[in-house]
């Protein structure tokens, strides 16, 4: 069973990340920051549409406060998704501002409503660390989904990630009629080795989502993470590997029942290609990014010793023994498993 690390360590933006947000477009000055909404003067639990409790409360601001935040927080939804076209948004405003009380990172969630049709969208406030935003700018580089985020000082600004949390869709939906069963286990295997390949750790089942998309005769399932605190900060090699946590082990048993070796296998080399293609698409965006990875502290020496030694003895390979940190360790990843890749023979990674 995979422990996770109790409290992990948050690392600032160094000089080198803060030159490659902004060369990619991902620095912007913020009309409000995180340390803003810390001065919130009542709170109260928020519960869910069962009256359970959510452990978020939802907090409140002296009036000056409040208009001031509500006029910021408008705006950076607007950057996050309009570029700050300001005309767009006339009709939206802050509905409800939640604070995250468990947790590393202890975000707050600012709930966007559309007054014109009651119509809502969230958007998250975080404090900036260097792992989460590495985590972030590689699910943009090499899954199938595109990210949105904005960064200035200390603060970070996420899109919200839709789908059904994967602890509910375990309980919930796994077993429920239409559940196309393989096509969960398919797609958990995808899932699986992208976070394995990328090195992106504790996927337990509250850490993504399911996205479900009706086909025309059947659904579709795309599993996302909605948490990058963990990337390639663990030493373990396990913890990399979602199948290793027991939150898992009802998708896990779909696999293993529903699944042959050479299928997993078949499921995993596709997911190597579609990787591999996006790598290639993006290819000098990744290494700029690596090179930022390579030159930063995003873990400490004990997990970066360990990791390598797992790692070198996973592949069978002691270049891995060479590697002097997280980044060193990414890049050889991708590197040994996309080996057959002719992008990664020339070293352009």
């Amino acid at each position: 069973m995979n422990t996770i690390s109790k409290k992990k360590h948050f690392y600032p933006v160094n000089r080198g990340l803060r030159k490659y947000l902004h060369q990619y477009s991902r620095n912007f000055k913020l009309p409000v920051h995180y340390d803003d909404l810390l001065h919130y003067a009542d709170s109260f639990p928020y519960f869910d549409k069962k009256g359970e409790d959510t452990l978020w409360e939802s907090v409140m601001y002296e009036q000056q406060s409040q208009e001031e935040l509500n006029h910021g927080l408008t705006m950076i939804y607007a950057l996050l998704k309009t570029d700050g076209d300001m005309s767009v948004m006339e009709h939206l405003y802050v509905s409800r501002i939640d604070y995250c009380t468990f947790g590393n990172s202890n975000p707050f969630r600012v709930q966007i409503m559309n007054q014109l049709n009651d119509n809502y969208d969230y958007f998250y406030v975080k404090r900036a660390d260097a792992s989460r935003i590495y985590g972030l700018e590689l699910e943009h580089i090499l899954s199938p989904s595109r990210i949105n985020y904005l960064v200035d000082a200390d603060t970070l600004i996420e899109e919200h990630i839709a789908g059904i949390p994967g602890d509910i869709f375990i309980k919930q939906y796994v077993e429920r009629a239409g559940t196309n069963k393989v096509r969960i286990a398919k797609e958990f295997v995808k899932f699986n080795e992208r976070c394995f390949v990328r090195l992106l750790g504790d996927m337990r089942s509250y850490n993504y989502v399911v996205d479900i998309t009706p086909d025309f005769e059947d659904e579709q399932y795309r599993v996302r993470p909605i948490d990058f605190d963990q990337q390639s900060y663990e030493g373990k090699k396990t913890m990399y590997l979602p199948q290793f946590f027991k939150d898992n082990n009802v998708i896990v048993d779909l696999v293993m029942k529903l699944l042959k070796p050479e299928t997993i296998k078949q499921y995993q080399n596709e997911e190597r290609t579609l990787m591999f293609r996006r790598l290639k698409s993006a290819r000098y965006r990744l290494k700029d990014l690596i090179d930022c990875m390579r030159r930063d502290t995003i873990s400490t020496p004990e997990k970066i010793e360990q990791l390598k030694q797992e790692l070198s003895e996973h592949h069978k390979s002691k270049e891995f023994l060479k590697c002097k940190c997280m980044g060193d360790l990414v890049r050889l990843n991708l590197k040994t498993i996309l080996v057959k890749a002719p992008i990664v023979a020339e070293g352009k990674v």
